[in-house]
C-alpha cells in the first residue's frame, strides 16, 4: 500500500492540543502520512508541533514530514520535508537530510512538473487540483485531465491536494494517483477518526484494480 494514500496535511490555525487530538484521531482512522505546517515564523512554535506530533506517531509506521523547513525536520528527526518552489532548494535539501529521507515538492504548473524530473525527489504534490479555502493564492487548477496528464508527465509518485473532499474523491482515485492530501476533510470533521475511516474505505473502494 502506498504511503502517500490518505496524506494528512495538518492545519496551521488549530492550537497544539486540537492538533494532537486531531492527529491521534486520524491516525486512528488510517491517515497514511502527516505533514506538519506552521504558517507563522515562529520557529520554537514549529518545533514543538513537531515534536509533539512525532510522539503520537511514535510505533505507528506514519511517516512524518515536516513543511518547507528542513532545519525544523532536521532538529526533530522527522522522516521526510515537503518543500514549495520558494523554499530551499530541492538538490540543497537533499545533501542536507541525506539519501534516507522523504523529499516532497509542490508542483504548480506543467514547467515545474518537467523540471522535477531531474530533481531528486520522492514524491510530488500537485498543486491544487480543485480550488479551496485554505490556499487563497492558486496560481492552476489543474483539475481531473490536468492530473492524468501529470501523471504520465512525472516519473515520480503524485500526492492530489487542493479542494479534495467525499464529492470528488472517487474522480481522484479512479486516475491511479498515488495519494490523496487532505486538510480541511479531516481538520475539521466532528470526527477525524471517523473521517480518516471513511475516506479510506472510499479511496480503497474506488482504486482501479489493475
Amino acid at each position: 500500500m502506498s504511503p502517500y494514500r490518505l496524506y494528512l496535511v495538518t492545519d496551521d490555525q488549530q492550537n497544539l492540543s486540537t492538533l494532537i487530538k486531531v492527529v491521534e484521531a486520524a491516525v486512528a482512522g488510517g491517515v497514511t502520512m502527516v505533514q506538519v505546517r506552521e504558517k507563522g515564523d515562529n520557529i520554537q512554535s514549529f518545533i514543538n508541533r513537531a515534536k509533539a506530533v512525532k510522539q503520537v506517531l511514535q510505533g505507528t509506521q506514519v511517516p512524518l514530514i515536516i513543511n518547507d523547513r528542513v532545519d525544523v525536520a532536521l532538529a526533530v528527526d522527522a522522516d521526510g520535508v515537503h518543500l514549495g518552489q520558494s523554499d530551499m532548494p530541492v538538490k540543497l535539501a537533499r545533501k542536507l537530510i541525506g539519501s534516507e529521507k522523504l523529499l516532497g515538492l509542490s508542483i504548480e504548473n506543467d514547467q515545474q512538473l518537467l523540471e522535477a524530473n531531474n530533481l531528486p525527489l520522492d514524491y510530488i504534490g500537485l498543486s491544487a487540483i480543485f480550488a479551496t479555502p485554505t490556499k487563497t493564492n492558486i496560481k492552476k487548477q489543474w483539475g481531473i485531465q490536468g492530473l492524468e496528464k501529470a501523471m504520465q508527465l512525472s516519473q515520480f509518485p503524485i500526492v492530489a491536494i487542493g479542494g479534495i473532499n467525499p464529492t470528488n474523491l472517487d474522480h481522484i482515485i479512479e486516475t491511479g494517483v498515488d495519494g490523496v492530501a487532505l486538510v480541511s476533510a479531516i481538520c475539521h470533521a466532528t470526527s477525524p477518526q471517523q473521517a480518516a475511516a471513511d475516506l479510506l474505505k472510499q479511496i480503497q473502494a474506488a482504486t482501479p484494480h489493475h
